[in-house]
């Protein structure tokens, strides 16, 4: 590929990350204060229960879908058709989230669920782009550059879904419910529309030897997930990173998600303060994701993972002692510094352990891992609020899948893992041969 192409294709991949970032932070506090105070009374308990059972139930569809649903692009060579179809059909979704009326609560539930679900999904997709259009030396300067893009475009369109709901009064919108979903038609135009250039550019690589219908090619997609497990002692080092990051990321995907409970329970937060300090967290993380992404290149991915989660264990047992907002700031500062980090050098790791001709179906086990037991901590999350009435709890419980996660990373054998993955790339050669 010529390096015009490649770059082409590198800004396209970036552009996704600033695309779908406006659902995660509109998310988290726009759409989270429509569903809790709007389609539920604000007093009702259960508003705040199902916002983080409905995240849930995506996450754990998301977890058994992922595996089939990326090996069969792997058959199909056709990662950018689902990837388009999960994209633009969450948009959609949020669209179709704004425009329902208020008083609608199941479908409203139901259609957020969705939503929510075409957001995790599109993420496997996207993700196993990455070792295709990077080499090991830009990898992690290139996950890095997706995470940083998100930040800043969550952040614009958090500070516009900001305007309309401050705004809104001199225009005439007195509705407090209609001025929460204008910032959740935002948050659906924005991740569709900067999803296109994406779409157009990105292209997947090679040609299916046949291509393969739906019920065909998941025949084969479950055939090849069934030699993936029989075979997983070949890369032995990616599973052990699988599972460890099974576990941590569902400590850090339940405390992103579940953040702006604790702030508005907790510490009594508006909605206008929490989304001073999510936008506070959104342009701290980018030069968070950068220097751990610099960072990683000079001591490790792994040495970074690990650090990384030690500030995490540390934050996590701070909270339990928050008395006041300003102490809420800072927790959000630190935590910024190491959440896209976080996330950035594991994607990168991934990558490097993927056996080069698998990684839809390996990427989508990498959103598997992400997302199969994150459904566990937004239930556990929600039942513990409901039972207690606090959010100090919960929040506390996550300590366990950090500490878990920490234990096995610490497992893996970077260079081995690498050894084994070109392993296969070389033994495919040869059968070519």
């Amino acid at each position: 590929m010529d390096a015009g192409r490649r770059r082409a294709e590198v800004f396209a991949w970036v552009l996704y990350d600033w695309a779908n970032s406006a659902y995660s932070t509109i998310l988290i506090t726009i759409l989270y204060q429509y569903l809790t105070t709007q389609v539920f009374a604000p007093e009702d308990w259960w508003g705040s229960t199902l916002y983080a059972w409905c995240i849930g139930t995506s996450m754990m569809t998301a977890a058994v879908l992922s595996p089939p649903l990326g090996a069969m692009a792997d058959v199909n060579r056709s990662k950018r058709r689902w990837l388009a179809l999960t994209a633009l059909g969450g948009a959609g979704g949020a669209v179709l989230l704004a425009l329902l009326p208020t008083h609608w609560t199941v479908p409203i539930l139901v259609l957020f669920t969705l939503t929510s679900l075409c957001f995790e999904l599109s993420l496997g997709f996207y993700n196993a782009f990455l070792p295709e259009i990077t080499t090991e030396q830009t990898v992690n300067r290139v996950s890095a550059w997706g995470f940083g893009a998100g930040y800043i475009g969550g952040a614009l369109a958090l500070i516009l879904a900001l305007g309309i709901e401050v705004l809104g009064h001199r225009w005439g919108w007195g509705d407090e419910a209609f001025r929460l979903r204008m910032g959740v038609l935002l948050m659906g135009l924005w991740w569709g529309g900067f999803s296109l250039p994406t779409l157009l550019l990105l292209r997947d690589r090679g040609q299916p030897d046949r291509r393969q219908r739906f019920l065909q090619a998941a025949r084969s997609a479950m055939q090849q997930i069934g030699h993936t497990l029989h075979n997983i002692r070949r890369y032995r080092m990616l599973a052990f990173f699988l599972v460890g990051f099974l576990f941590y990321n569902e400590g850090v995907q339940t405390v992103l998600n579940q953040s702006s409970t604790f702030a508005t329970k907790e510490l009594k937060f508006t909605t206008g303060e929490l989304v001073l300090v999510i936008l506070m967290i959104q342009f701290l993380a980018l030069p968070g994701s950068l220097l751990v992404g610099f960072l990683a290149d000079r001591w490790g991915q792994k040495a970074m993972v690990m650090a990384c989660l030690a500030v995490w264990v540390l934050l996590l047992a701070s909270a339990w002692f928050i008395q006041a907002k300003w102490q809420f700031w800072i927790l959000g500062g630190v935590a910024a510094m190491v959440m896209g980090g976080t996330q950035s050098v594991s994607r990168a790791l991934m990558g490097n352990l993927t056996p080069p001709k698998h990684t839809g179906q390996f990427f989508g086990f990498f959103n598997f891992s992400g997302k199969a037991t994150s459904f566990m901590g937004s239930f556990v999350f929600g039942g513990i609020l409901r039972l207690t009435g606090s959010a100090r709890p919960a929040i506390l419980s996550l300590l366990v899948f950090f500490l878990l996660g920490w234990l096995i990373t610490a497992q893996v054998n970077v260079h081995e893992g690498r050894r084994q993955a070109l392993l296969e790339k070389d033994s495919d050669s040869s059968s070519e041969r």
